[in-house]
């Protein structure tokens, strides 16, 4: 279980990250809704040692996680909008590069882990091509299979469906279900409505760095009268 307590971050004097109290299961998926500038994006930084906190702390299965070391010891894997994949590597290349140089595997082991995540994320093809020769949804995958190999425990999903279109969504989001089955806790920042849909989350919605509402998306989806603030920000954004 990941617990999120009071956590803070100001830029100068504007504060991005207001007293964040959330808590996620293993298994379960956390939404962060919003537009640009509420906070979501910084709060995924935050998490991953992108960004500094200013006060609060994190708890992972009853224990005190050091941001510091996240990055270190990959509790905590983020995938970017941007993907921030190697374009000079390969497909391959971009999975086992962490593999040899951060986990210490040879080569042969660090390519039997690749091949099988690979083949796991119908990218077995795409091996010896490079990223700018993906589509979007490839390098998607790409950034998660390099992310996952690292096996870490939380998984944070940046904008993970901008730009793509409802099929591309779908897919996506049958992804992230996937992981959430497997255990992994899952955090997504978002502005997307549509991927609400097809998720069984909590929903978050985020306004000047605080959590101003949250809901189970099925009671949402079931009685949206009772979480106004969600439903007009999920109306508006049709």
């Amino acid at each position: 279980m990941l617990h999120l307590k009071n956590l803070n971050k100001k830029y100068g004097t504007k504060k991005v990250l207001d007293t964040i109290n959330v808590t996620v299961d293993h298994g379960s998926i956390a939404v962060f809704l919003g537009p640009s500038g509420v906070g979501k994006s910084t709060l995924l930084r935050v998490l991953n040692n992108l960004d500094e906190l200013d006060s609060g702390f994190v708890l992972l299965d009853g224990k005190t996680l050091d941001l510091k070391t996240v990055n270190k010891e990959h509790t905590i894997g983020m995938v970017f909008q941007s993907f921030n994949l190697f374009d000079h590597l390969t497909v391959l290349q971009n999975v086992t590069l962490a593999l040899e140089n951060v986990l210490g595997k040879n080569k042969k082991e660090a390519e039997t882990i690749a091949h099988k995540l690979l083949k796991k994320y119908g990218l077995q093809e795409q091996e010896k091509k490079f990223p700018k020769q993906l589509s979007g949804g490839q390098k998607q995958r790409l950034a998660l299979v390099r992310i996952l190999a690292l096996k870490p425990k939380v998984i944070c999903l940046d904008e993970p469906t901008s730009a793509l279109d409802p099929i591309l969504t779908t897919q996506v989001a049958n992804t992230i279900e996937e992981l959430a089955q497997q255990g992994y806790i899952v955090l997504i920042a978002t502005h997307d409505t549509m991927l609400l849909e097809k998720l069984s989350c909590m929903i978050h919605l985020m306004k000047n760095g605080k959590i101003i509402e949250s809901a189970d998306s099925t009671h949402y989806f079931n009685k949206k009268s009772e979480f106004g603030q969600i439903d007009a920000f999920v109306r508006g954004s049709k």
